[in-house]
């Protein structure tokens, strides 16, 4: 079969500056080194482009997980653009037809079921029939935000001035200008982009997926580290209008620390996150299809999986009661009636369910431990 034409302007654009990452940066090292500012800086923008990406162009563009003040939305664009990832509009894009289509082959620009070198960059190299998306009917949105729409027009520009321009000042500033457009500018791009990329093929291979079985998007909380809280992506793919992908506190996710610490001196607003109930039910319903994709093998299969899916329901029920009369205090709460005798009847009810909850838990925990994780053995 014949293979799709190639792109010139992006092979010749990844291999100069791979190449000069590869080559140029380590023989420069080696020959003139890099003194502390150098390296500083470097780490700085690699932080600030890359988090421009995750909490500008992914979370707050292409899925509206929250709202930023007009100077946070500049500040992300100049950074995404400074990334040389394409427009916000060009990017979000993609990422949404990516999403409606996950693993679709034909459908998705960067399907993972196409192996790890195409969902990585393979999919930018050539004219393939999935990337040919560029009437952005689906960022008709987006196409209404004026800063959007100023960077997708001059792109180009903002690339070079901000990139070159910036780098190149700070160089100046310095005394080595070749040395800060070597490593903070065309090195820092090349990192920027392969932790990217890693999002759309590594996060879909390797990890868990705790959350659905419905795609190949994976958790794993090493990837996360390395992509400013992007790993957590098998949760990603099942909740995408939240603006966390490390849900719980301690999970590495600082693009969400940085979104939540904004919102607390305003520039931040109306963050978007998915109920604790249903988080909490995507989670045991998978750990029910695994406990059963394993009891299943066993002798006394019929009777373990009748067990099984019993305990499964009582949760079930015991957690819809208890978030249904936590969402009924809340109300209550919200109108200014706390001190009112339902507020107490329902607070203590609350509590006694919480409690219900928490044994039942721990009874399917020991459960779904003895018949998936120890029998697994």
């Amino acid at each position: 079969m014949k293979k799709p034409p190639i792109i010139i302007t992006n092979v010749l654009v990844f291999s100069v500056l791979t190449l000069l990452a590869l080559v140029g940066t380590p023989i420069w090292a080696f020959t003139y080194g890099f003194d502390a500012v150098e390296i500083g800086f470097t780490i700085f923008l690699f932080y600030f482009t890359g988090m421009s990406i995750t909490a500008g162009y992914h979370r707050l563009w292409s899925h509206k997980a929250y709202d930023a003040h007009p100077v946070v939305r500049f500040i992300l664009a100049v950074g995404g653009a400074m990334t040389v990832q394409n427009s916000i509009l060009h990017w979000s894009s993609d990422h949404r037809v990516h999403h409606r289509h996950v693993d679709v082959n034909d459908q998705d620009p960067y399907s993972a079921k196409k192996g790890f070198w195409y969902s990585h960059m393979g999919w930018m190299l050539r004219e393939h029939k999935a990337t040919r998306f560029a009437d952005y009917s689906n960022c008709r949105d987006l196409q209404k935000d004026k800063i959007v729409m100023w960077q997708h027009k001059y792109y180009l520009p903002i690339v070079l001035v901000s990139n070159f321009g910036i780098t190149g000042l700070v160089g100046w500033l310095n005394g080595d200008v070749l040395s800060m457009l070597l490593l903070a500018g065309v090195t820092r791009i090349v990192l920027v982009h392969h932790v990217t990329f890693f999002i759309n093929s590594l996060a879909h291979i390797w990890g868990s997926r705790p959350f659905t079985d419905k795609n190949t998007a994976r958790d794993n909380g090493i990837l996360a580290f390395f992509t400013f809280g992007e790993g957590y992506h098998n949760y990603h793919h099942i909740f995408e209008y939240d603006y966390r992908n490390g849900v719980k506190w301690w999970q590495f996710d600082p693009t969400k620390w940085m979104i939540k610490a904004l919102s607390y001196v305003g520039l931040t607003k109306n963050l978007r996150k998915t109920p604790e109930e249903r988080i909490e039910k995507a989670k045991l319903e998978m750990q029910l299809k695994y406990a059963q994709d394993k009891a299943i093998t066993l002798p006394d299969a019929e009777e373990i999986l009748a067990k099984m899916q019993h305990e499964y329901e009582v949760l079930m029920h015991k957690m819809s009661e208890f978030y249904a009369t936590k969402k009924r205090l809340m109300n209550l709460k919200k109108k200014d009636i706390q001190k009112s005798y339902e507020s107490f009847e329902l607070d203590f009810k609350c509590k006694e369910l919480k409690k219900t909850l928490d044994v039942q838990k721990q009874k399917w925990r020991s459960i779904y431990a003895f018949y998936f994780e120890l029998r697994t053995a």
